[in-house]
Formats: C-alpha cells, sequence, structure tokens
C-alpha cells in the first residue's frame, strides 16, 4: 500500500500554471520584444517536471518563483542588474511626475488587456489541451534552433561595400564575412584600431580666427524626432548652409556625447577610452583656445543631474558656466523639478555680454535640455503641467531661428553649428520603450547636424549642401579647419560645395556603458554585454 502511495505521489508532473509563463515568453518573441536565452528557459522547465514529493514540490515552487521572475528580466531588453544599481540615485532624482510619467509607458492599457486576453485564453484552453506539451514542444524547437548555425556551413563572405577607399579622409573599415559574432567582434576591434589613427589637426589652422564659433548642443534631437513632430524642414535647418544627413552621435547619452564632441579632432573612440586622459591634439576646446579665442560656456540648466558640469568641465578644462541658470526666469521644469531656461533668454544674455569686448574672437559652447524626456512648463501662477515634445521643440528651434537673425543684422562673422548629443527616443521599437536610450538605436543616434556661415563671404554659384556620406565628429572637426583656411583668394567667398566636398567618413558604430550597436553590410546589429552575443537590432518602431 504505501509503495503505492508513493508511486503516485512521484509521478511526473505537467507544467500547469507554468504554461501561461512559457507560452507567453513565445508570444513575446515572436513580436521581438524578447531576447530569448533556450538553455536558462529549458533547464527552469526541467526543473519544474522533476516528480518530488509534495513538501519538495511546494519547497520548489517558492524558490522557482523568484528564479522565474529574474530569468524574464533577463530574457527582456531591460538594462542589466548592475547599471539599474549604478543608476538608482539617479533614478530617486526623479520627480514624482515623471516617475508616474515612465510607469505608464512599461504598463499602457494594449499591454494590460493583452496579459488580460491571455489569461482569459488559459483559462479556456488548459482544460482541453494539454499545454505542458505545446510548452516543450516550443522550447525543443527553439533549442534546434539555435543549435542550427553549428550545423549549417559557413554562409559566403558578404563583399566589400564598394566606394569605401582606405585613404584616413574615408570609412576604414568595410563589411567581409557572416555576420557571426567572431567576425562582428574582429570589425569592432578593427574600427577602434583605425580609428585610433586619425586626427585632424585644428591647431595648423591660421591664427587670429575671422570668425566666432556657435556650437549649440542640444540634448534630445534626433532626425526620428524631428519627422514625429512634422519639424524637420523647420525654417531653422532649412537656414543652414552645410547640413548633415547621415551624422551619427556615436552614444545615447549627454555625458559621453560631450566627451566625444570635446574630442572631435581624432577619431572615434570606446565608450571606455572616453574615460582616460586624451591626447592635446584632440581637445577641441583647447586648439580653440590656441587659436586665440575666448572659450565660453552657457547651459540653460544648472548642470547638477548626474554630476554633468562637473564632467564636462573637468574633460575639456572648460570654464565656468557664464551665469547661472536661477539668474534668468524658468521657463520649464526638468525630470528631477529643478529649473529650465527658455533658449532664447539664454543666447541674448550671452550676446550682451559678448559685446563687451568687440575686439576679441569667442567660441561660445551651449547647452539645452529644453527637449529632454519629462519636462514640464511652468504657469503664470507658479504651477507646472506636462508640455508636450512636438511644442517644446518648436519653441527651441523658433528661439534658435530668431538669434540667427539677429547675429544676421549684426553683421559679425559667425559660425553656428547646431550639434544635438542625441535622439529623444520618442517612438520605442521592440527593444526599448519611447524615451528609454540604454541602447544607442540608430534612431537616436542618427542626428541633424547643421552649420550657418553668418557674415561670412559666399559664393552665390553654390548654394546649401546636404552631406549624405555617413559622418561624425571628426567631419566636423575638418570642416572648421577648412573654414579657418579662409576664402578662395578670387575674392568670390567661401564655395560651399568645396567646403563640403569629402569630407572624413566614420563607419557607423554607436556605444553605451553596456551596449554597443554597429552597423555591418547595412544591417545594425547590438551586443548588450562585453562578451555577449551579436543580436539583429530590430528597425520597427514600436
Amino acid at each position: 500500500m504505501s509503495g503505492g502511495v508513493t508511486t503516485a505521489a512521484l509521478r511526473w508532473p505537467g507544467l500547469g500554471a507554468w504554461n501561461l509563463y512559457f507560452l507567453g515568453k513565445f508570444a513575446l518573441l515572436w513580436q521581438g520584444m524578447l531576447n530569448f536565452q533556450v538553455l536558462p528557459n529549458l533547464l527552469l522547465a526541467a526543473v519544474l517536471l522533476l516528480p518530488l514529493p509534495r513538501w519538495a514540490a511546494l519547497l520548489r515552487t517558492s524558490l522557482a518563483l523568484p528564479a522565474g521572475l529574474a530569468l524574464l528580466y533577463h530574457d527582456s531588453w531591460l538594462p542589466p542588474v548592475g547599471r539599474v544599481l549604478e543608476r538608482l540615485q539617479a533614478l530617486l532624482d526623479f520627480s514624482p511626475a515623471y516617475l508616474f510619467e515612465l510607469g505608464g509607458r512599461f504598463l499602457d492599457w494594449r499591454s494590460l488587456a493583452g496579459v488580460l486576453l491571455a489569461l482569459l485564453a488559459y483559462g479556456l484552453l488548459a482544460p482541453w489541451l494539454r499545454l505542458t506539451t505545446v510548452s516543450l514542444a516550443g522550447l525543443l524547437w527553439l533549442g534546434a534552433q539555435s543549435l542550427a548555425p553549428l550545423w549549417s556551413p559557413p554562409a559566403p563572405p558578404l563583399p566589400a561595400v564598394a566606394g569605401a577607399p582606405a585613404a584616413p579622409a574615408s570609412a576604414p573599415v568595410v563589411a567581409s564575412g557572416p555576420p557571426d559574432n567572431a567576425t562582428l567582434d574582429n570589425y569592432l576591434q578593427d574600427f577602434y584600431r583605425s580609428e585610433s589613427e586619425r586626427r585632424v589637426d585644428l591647431g595648423a589652422a591660421a591664427k587670429g580666427a575671422p570668425f566666432d564659433l556657435l556650437l549649440l548642443n542640444v540634448c534630445s534631437l534626433g532626425w526620428s524626432d524631428l519627422r514625429a513632430v512634422g519639424l524637420e524642414r523647420h525654417p531653422f535647418l532649412e537656414r543652414m548652409d552645410i547640413l548633415f544627413d547621415n551624422f551619427n552621435s556615436a552614444t545615447a547619452y549627454s555625458g559621453p556625447a560631450a566627451l566625444r564632441l570635446q574630442r572631435a579632432s581624432c577619431g572615434q573612440t570606446s565608450h571606455s577610452a572616453l574615460y582616460q586622459p586624451a591626447p592635446e591634439q584632440c581637445q577641441l576646446f583647447d586648439s580653440l583656445a590656441r587659436l586665440g579665442y575666448r572659450v565660453d560656456l552657457a547651459l540653460n540648466h544648472n548642470g547638477r543631474f548626474d554630476n554633468y558640469l562637473q564632467s564636462i568641465r573637468a574633460a575639456g578644462r572648460l570654464p565656468e558656466p557664464l551665469f547661472p541658470a536661477e539668474s534668468l526666469p524658468r521657463t520649464w521644469v526638468g525630470f528631477d523639478a529643478s529649473p529650465i531656461n527658455r533658449d532664447r533668454d539664454q543666447l541674448e544674455a550671452w550676446w550682451r555680454l559678448r559685446g563687451d569686448k568687440p575686439a576679441e574672437r569667442v567660441s561660445l559652447l551651449y547647452q539645452t535640455i529644453t527637449l529632454h524626456d519629462g519636462n514640464r512648463e511652468v504657469l503664470a501662477d507658479g504651477r507646472t503641467r506636462s508640455a508636450g515634445y512636438g511644442p517644446r521643440a518648436q519653441h527651441l528651434l523658433d528661439d534658435f531661428d530668431a538669434f540667427i537673425g539677429e547675429l544676421e543684422r549684426s553683421g559679425r562673422p559667425t559660425v553656428v553649428v547646431l550639434i544635438p548629443e542625441h535622439g529623444a527616443a520618442l517612438h520605442g521599437d521592440r527593444m526599448q520603450i519611447a524615451g528609454m536610450r540604454e541602447i544607442p538605436s540608430p534612431s537616436i543616434t542618427h542626428i541633424p547636424v547643421g552649420v550657418k556661415l553668418v557674415g561670412l563671404p559666399l559664393d552665390s554659384a553654390t548654394g546649401r549642401q546636404r552631406v549624405s556620406a555617413p559622418s561624425s565628429y571628426l567631419a566636423l572637426a575638418e570642416l572648421l579647419v577648412r573654414l579657418h583656411g579662409g576664402p578662395p583668394a578670387d575674392g568670390r567667398g567661401f564655395d560651399r560645395a568645396a567646403l563640403a566636398r569629402d569630407l572624413p567618413q566614420t563607419a557607423k558604430v554607436a556605444e553605451n556603458s553596456d551596449s554597443v550597436l554597429l552597423e555591418y553590410g547595412g544591417r545594425p546589429y547590438v551586443r548588450l554585454q562585453e562578451r555577449g552575443q551579436w543580436l539583429p537590432y530590430p528597425q520597427e518602431e514600436r
């Protein structure tokens, strides 16, 4: 009798409610919203299917629940736990209104409706179908798919990209070979090795610069964001004499973007190398100072969040901001409830100070967070309300446009450069929700960079130019060298076509602290950890 009881107690169980867990994962994988790891999921299913006495089965369930949640997080595209812990203090600085808004992006009504429908379907089907068989069949099929590349012959190598000469002024690496882990790892290393040898010698330019230099460093402005709000043809952008259609910011965060701009005279480095000392020749603002510029810094915020101001000043040996953000009326408040000034107010305040020493040549780095995710509008009574990206972008571009008009009326020679840090990720995709920038996806790093020549002689025979070649900061540094060379001696002014011709090209590689994305053979691939697997990046917006 006791033997019969033991046999019954130890019969092989089904997965029960865990079928909902695995079938839900299959659905997310089918939608491209999960990075499904086959082996740990098979292991979890095997442990759940082991026949155990009742007390041991209860213990297994209590351990499997947190393990299943941890595995679900590991299978998701969310940042690694270490990155979350690293950013925990920054998250605590978010205002309650912004945290509530972020929560709504993770759990919108469609997600909740999908969960309810899945529960209903499970309740209806469980009595009629052996769902454990379906779950195991799915896991085994995915396991076989993951092993398929080991049994298949290697793919033929990709042809070299046409029109990519090996000269330092052009993209120095080409796609060759199947896009497997070894090939993409080698491609990335070759890219950084080649970039380490590239230089633009701004120090060789003529001293006594013939113009001021104004760098408009905008947080959260990408081509995809402009298209989303219908501003890709705003009059400010139409003013540009040279507009880059294919510029790569190489990062998705403000701090690294500022460091990359400061090192524009040298080739692109890895993310970790940004925090190592750079050769003196790479320091853009040091080079400008040696050319006779007074270097100014201005921000429309206090720069305290994530220690931004201190870090960029230390890395680029920049001066203190000309005036604190609190000295001007606030127009917005940030995601951390800090004050943000209107851009035109900031620029006009700098312009008034600029007029005190008209003989000097000045370079201004102006950094604005008007478009940062979570900003709110300040009302007349001091209260705040949600401010959409579109109205804020309209304000920003209108302010820039009006300031350009003021510069033109003054007649002072000025080169104005629009150089965003990264995009806003207004539309999420299958790997990231809207506003998340942990992965430097193409829609985030593809930024509108433009150059406006104010008060400089221009050759009327050539109009505004668009640069379609893959470009990054090195192209901007080379353009500054050409402008410092002065217009041709024939007296016709700067030839904009000559200025934009054959600028240095840079292959598309972008990196954050825990992820790197590169374009290989015309397709983007992402690696989420240092020695992780390379995966095709889904390009469709969600």
